[in-house]
């Protein structure tokens, strides 16, 4: 893909986010990419592909907002960064002359959204690239579950240190949590750090992305809670 654009966009710089999305995982790939547009400069492109739909019916599409453009399935991985509110508008990518030839089935990456993205990046009008589309298909968040002043919450991304992120984010609920549990463990209030707590030690924290993280210190919270996505999370709030 790096070399598509080299080739078809030469001088443009290319930024690597992240390659470590767990296979088929949209969601975590959408996570990602919100969480990191806004330290881009206004007018980037962001090509995301997390595409476990490749070959297959699904669009491919080419998405701009007020301040960014974004290229790659048509399969929720770019409405968490670009949710409707600030689309200003989306087009199916369906001129081939953008593409390469012959085009592979299995590696939509390499053969239409990387040549898509570097001509975005040399100037190319979102309108030569196919017809509008207003019919997304858009990814949310699980939603929160809450009775009382309990929450149930859940893990929806788990870092490669083991960090487990959940549903939790920006919220007042945030500034009133008295205790959680994950598993048989209960876990006393929010750190202000990892290195809050013993070394070993579990630990709930506010991460950079804003959402309630279970961490423990020096070590994984995946491995010791043997956790994995939609695991659930109990929060209990002060009144």
């Amino acid at each position: 893909m790096k070399g598509v654009i080299a080739c078809r966009a030469p001088g443009v710089a290319v930024i690597d986010l992240a390659h470590g999305i767990p296979p088929q995982d949209v969601l975590a790939g959408a996570l990602v990419l919100r969480h990191a547009i806004p330290f881009f400069p206004e007018g980037a492109v962001h090509l995301a592909v997390v595409d476990p739909g490749v070959g297959t019916s699904r669009r491919a599409v080419c998405i701009e907002t007020d301040t960014a453009r974004f290229v790659g399935p048509d399969n929720g991985v770019l409405t968490l960064a670009a949710p409707p509110a600030r689309i200003r508008r989306a087009v199916t990518l369906s001129n081939e002359r953008f593409f390469l030839s012959p085009r592979s089935q299995t590696f939509h990456g390499r053969d239409v959204f990387a040549p898509v993205a570097a001509a975005l990046a040399t100037g190319t009008d979102p309108g030569e690239l196919g017809p509008a589309c207003t019919d997304l298909a858009l990814l949310e968040l699980p939603p929160l579950d809450m009775t009382g002043a309990v929450v149930h919450a859940q893990v929806v991304y788990i870092d490669r240190f083991g960090n487990l992120t959940t549903n939790l984010m920006d919220s007042p609920l945030l500034d009133r949590v008295a205790q959680l549990r994950i598993g048989d463990e209960l876990i006393p209030g929010l750190s202000g750090s990892y290195a809050a707590v013993p070394i070993g030690t579990t630990l709930a924290i506010v991460n950079s992305w804003g959402h309630l993280e279970i961490a423990v210190r020096n070590g994984s919270a995946r491995e010791r809670f043997a956790a994995s996505v939609g695991m659930p999370v109990v929060v209990e709030l002060r009144q």
